[in-house]
């Protein structure tokens, strides 16, 4: 069964991420892989070390 992600859910771990990162002692690196799914979704993985997998709904040309 799959769980419903928000944006919001995206952009905290984003911003968490983007924290640890920049408090590490050393190189990091941070990525983000957008996918267009079926009915109305999208895929959206952030690379950093692990990947961490979110699945959203949206509406085509609407800004978050």
């Amino acid at each position: 069964m799959q769980r419903n992600d928000t944006h919001d859910d995206v952009l905290d771990k984003i911003r968490a991420l983007y924290l640890e990162l920049g408090a590490h002692d050393g190189f990091g690196e941070l990525r983000v892989e957008i996918r267009l799914l079926r009915r109305g979704q999208k895929e959206i993985i952030l690379h950093c070390g692990k990947q961490y997998r979110y699945v959203v709904d949206f509406e085509p040309n609407q800004a978050a």
